[in-house]
């Protein structure tokens, strides 16, 4: 989920950057920016993901 919301994020600050969008200082291309690697930064950390309340879905092979 976080992965998507950096996407989006990374998005719409390229649109402002490459249209030359006038903004205020809160929504510039930079801060946009920011909000999206700190997105991408708690993806990877895994922040936000399985909420199925289960620790593994992975099944243990086994040999016996």
């Amino acid at each position: 989920m976080l992965g998507i919301v950096s996407a989006v994020l990374f998005s719409i600050a390229f649109v402002v950057n490459a249209a030359d969008i006038a903004t205020n200082d809160v929504f510039s291309s930079t801060n946009i920016t920011l909000l999206g690697l700190i997105a991408l930064a708690l993806h990877l950390a895994g922040v936000g993901g399985d909420r199925s309340g289960h620790a593994s879905r992975r099944r243990s092979w086994s040999r016996s």
